[in-house]
């Protein structure tokens, strides 16, 4: 018979009267919530520690699946966690509202995509209420609305002044499936980011770009001031943003060979090698070869099929692997150390957005190089040896292709001998001081294309004007309405192209005729920075009052998925850096800590819309409720590893509720009036359950503030529970006193209050609370009463046992020795003896050697 089942003793209510109702229970408290729109209210406090909690931002795509209920369900119960704790919590939401779903959805259902947007949006938020998130409303941010898309306009032309904002032509990814350009950052593996089974192409186009480059070697550095972030995701930013300390060293083609000069200045982390240079590469693309070829025409064709080869393997993702191919110039090269003339390749492998589009090839020492040299009958010339304090082993033949960074320079002329760090300082010394080259710093990153030749999104605020060229839009004239009823379409080209409307107006400038820019804004401006309008989400004046931003700034807790680690998080911390830099906030970065919860996966893979594997939280809330659903999604996995979804497992978690719930009716204490005496003499069972409270309080705050692993937590809750109805004949007996009862029923409540707020209320209420318990004080816990369950310890002198002695499960060392030596048994057996030492093994026995 399940134990929930037992038989009630006499007096008690029967079992359909006790019945756990959650929709009854979270209908009332709903109620409740909302009739008080200041509930979770933040201001700003100054006596009070403040703390910024935050969950990214959703896309309203029409309904909330169970990982977004994960995520949320996370940041809420730490949200009310610290309001218990005595902190002024900012919770806030909004939606990343612009982008590339809503036009798609446009187009297949023949609904404008604001209307579709603002309609998911609302039922989503209906859907949020529903399940207990404790959201500051006042606070929400809608990025597809003029009154928050102005100010992404307005920090446009703040980039734009800055000289941080610049349109140029340049090669760019191209989506044929979104038809838009992609950020670097938004191909994956050669595929759109968006759609992993469509390959990305390379398009010339006229974009604008922000120079986040500018802040390159600052984003790398101030990932130090990040220890609370995952480890992973500032390894996938270091590795992103790509710094690398070389050498720029010019190359002599000894004439001009077209526009692009006379000069080829390649880039090379190791300038120590230069003396084994044999050949230089050029990217397919480089201007030297643009020059090269426009002369000759079969080099030209050759190019041409250097170009397609990498092309596709760009788009296939694979260009570390790509076969290598090359075609001769017939041009030669000076080598500036050594006077050497070397051939000038062009070469598959060589991309012109790394470096400078060119290399030195040094077979002997760089495998790529060493494969193409070999397939061409190219010089191999070994320059670096081991270092070693053997000469004859220095000297040995390595392997090719040999790479070493600890070596010795050999057949490097003046250089030889050196060490590769001395040769690398010597040899770059030497390049500054002739006038062909310089030590210099590269980066990976590119700057970020922001331009997207789509219509739901920011529109730029540019004009081009005849007369006066590219003019800014004014301050005053901000902002530049996205206009409604607009034919959309995949053709390619932005949409706002074809409404006349939009694209005439008049310059700035001159007040002459001008066409407005039609590319809109990448939709990852507007979370760059969205966090920040959280703190005054009504301003008109300014995006934000910077006095608000000082007290709440950092956010204290951000919490997504690591996909964001690359897209948003290296965009947001470049924006802040740009604010700061503006004067508009003082901190250096946006987020003091990260953390990147594990994906809900169902059916062997993360729920998606896209995989067709969504559970809806709206069925699971009707069937067992907002708490067991919430619950469920704390319980079933620790909150950094992937959640496996199984609907037996929201079962057990409603059933546990209702175990608590009738643990409430059956023992009312509050409502007898009887509390009894702290004071008096507890019985065996009454002190048990005494003890097992503190030790769950204790564990509960553990695991919450120092872990999160709210999974342990709700276990030891249950464990609690279990233990009191393991005594339930002796609280009907009167054996267990009505305040120990009544403490406990507070406890489960307050414990229950982050993570299951609808059922927590209502315990508090039938515990006689009449005080709000989402600012309660978390409970505390009494170190004595916590301490882990007694054990007993053999004690041993020289080797027989001659006692045993119980201590605390937790007890030190020392409180182990002093209980051994003061035990009556043993006192006997040492009686007279001196006592060499005593050695302790914790938990195991204790042998005290004496003489």
């Amino acid at each position: 018979m399940a134990q929930e089942d037992r038989v009630i003793p006499a007096g008690r209510l029967e079992r359909n009267e006790e019945r756990y109702d959650a929709q009854r229970i979270e209908q009332k408290w709903t109620e409740r919530w909302q009739s008080d729109p200041s509930l979770y209210a933040a201001e700003a406090h100054p006596t009070k520690p403040k703390y910024y909690v935050l969950e990214m931002l959703p896309y309203p795509s029409g309904a909330l699946h169970m990982g977004h209920v994960r995520n949320y369900s996370i940041g809420d119960a730490l949200a009310r966690y610290m309001w218990m704790n005595g902190y002024n919590v900012l919770h806030p939401m909004g939606w990343d509202s612009f982008g590339l779903p809503a036009e798609n959805a446009a187009i297949k259902n023949n609904t404008p995509p604001k209307e579709w947007t603002l309609a998911n949006i609302a039922a989503m938020k209906v859907q949020m209420k529903r399940l207990g998130f404790a959201y500051d409303w006042s606070r929400e941010v809608t990025t597809c609305l003029p009154e928050y898309y102005r100010w992404n306009q307005w920090f446009f032309l703040k980039l734009y002044e800055s000289g941080l904002a610049y349109r140029k032509k340049s090669k760019v990814n191209w989506c044929p499936q979104c038809a838009t350009v992609l950020a670097n950052e938004q191909v994956v593996g050669g595929m759109c980011w968006r759609h992993e089974d469509t390959r990305v192409e390379q398009r010339e186009l006229e974009q604008w770009f922000l120079r986040i480059t500018k802040y390159a070697d600052e984003l790398l550095r101030d990932l130090d001031k990040l220890p609370g972030w995952p480890e992973k995701v500032r390894i996938m930013q270091q590795n992103w943003i790509g710094r690398s300390a070389g050498t720029l060293v010019d190359f002599d083609l000894g004439g001009t060979v077209g526009p692009a000069g006379s000069t080829i200045t390649v880039f090379t982390t190791r300038v120590d090698t230069i003396f084994g240079a044999t050949s230089v590469q050029l990217a397919p693309e480089h201007p030297i070869v643009c020059d090269l070829i426009a002369r000759n025409a079969e080099l030209r064709l050759q190019v041409e099929e250097l170009i397609a080869e990498q092309r596709r393997a760009k788009e296939a993702g694979d260009i570390g692997n790509i076969e290598k191919h090359g075609v001769f110039t017939g041009r030669y090269a000076k080598n500036p150390y050594n006077g050497e003339a070397v051939p000038v390749w062009v070469a598959n492998y060589i991309l012109m957005d790394y470096g400078t589009g060119a290399i030195m090839s040094v077979p002997a020492h760089d495998e790529r190089d060493y494969e193409f040299a070999q397939k061409y009958g190219l010089d191999i010339r070994l320059v670096i040896l081991p270092q070693s304090s053997d000469p004859e082993e220095t000297m040995a033949e390595p392997t090719l292709p040999f790479t070493t960074m600890d070596g010795v320079l050999v057949n490097s002329g003046e250089f030889s001998g050196l060490t590769s760090a001395e040769a690398i300082a010597a040899m770059s010394a030497r390049a500054a001081e002739k006038g062909f080259g310089k030590a210099t710093v590269t980066f990976r990153i590119k700057d970020w294309g922001i331009s997207r030749q789509r219509y739901w999104g920011t529109p730029i605020p540019m004009v081009y004007c005849e007369k006066d060229g590219l003019v800014p839009v004014a301050e005053k004239d901000l902002p530049v309405i996205l206009p409604d009823n607009v034919p959309i379409t995949l053709a390619g080209g932005s949409p706002l192209a074809s409404v006349p409307s939009f694209l005439n107006t008049t310059c700035p400038k001159c007040g002459g005729p001008a066409r407005r820019e039609t590319d809109t804004m990448d939709t990852f401006v507007d979370s760059s920075w969205y966090f920040y309008r959280y703190t005054d989400a009504r301003n008109d004046k300014a995006p934000f009052d910077s006095a608000k931003i000082a007290y709440w700034f950092p956010i204290d807790q951000y919490i997504g998925g690591v996909e964001h680690a690359i897209l948003h998080l290296i965009y947001s911390r470049f924006w802040t850096k740009f604010m700061r830099d503006m004067g508009l906030v003082s901190n250096d970065e946006p987020v003091e800590r990260l953390f990147t919860q594990g994906m809900v996966i169902k059916d062997g893979a993360k729920m998606s819309k896209s995989f067709g594997n969504v559970v809806s939280p709206d069925e699971m809330v009707a069937r067992y409720g907002a708490d067991a659903t919430r619950l469920y999604s704390l319980f079933a996995a620790p909150p950094d590893r992937d959640l496996d979804w199984q609907e037996s497992g929201i079962e057990g978690i409603q059933r546990f509720l209702g175990r608590v719930y009738r643990f409430y009716l059956r023992n009312p204490v509050a409502e007898r009036g009887d509390a009894g005496s702290t004071g008096q003499a507890l019985s065996p069972e009454a002190r048990a359950i005494q003890r097992k409270l503190h030790q769950t309080i204790k564990r509960v705050s553990h695991d919450f503030q120092g872990r999160w692993h709210f999974n342990t937590c709700i276990a030891a809750v249950m464990e609690l529970v279990n233990a009191v109805y393991g005594v339930e004949e002796a609280i009907a007996g009167g054996r267990v006193p009505s305040f120990l009862i009544l403490e406990v029923q507070r406890s489960i409540a307050l414990l229950l209050a982050p993570m299951a707020p609808y059922l927590a209320h209502e315990l508090w209420e039938m515990a006689g609370e009449k005080s709000n318990l989402l600012k309660a004080p978390w409970p505390k816990y009494d170190p004595a009463l916590a301490a882990e369950d007694e054990i007993e310890i053999p004690v041993q002198v020289n080797g027989k046992l001659r006692g045993l002695v119980v201590v605390p499960a937790d007890a030190s060392e020392d409180h182990i020795k002093q209980a051994a030596l003061t035990d009556e048994k043993v006192k006997a057996a040492i009686a007279g003896k001196q006592i060499v030492k005593v050695i302790v093994v914790p938990k195991k026995l204790v042998n005290i050697v004496v003489r």
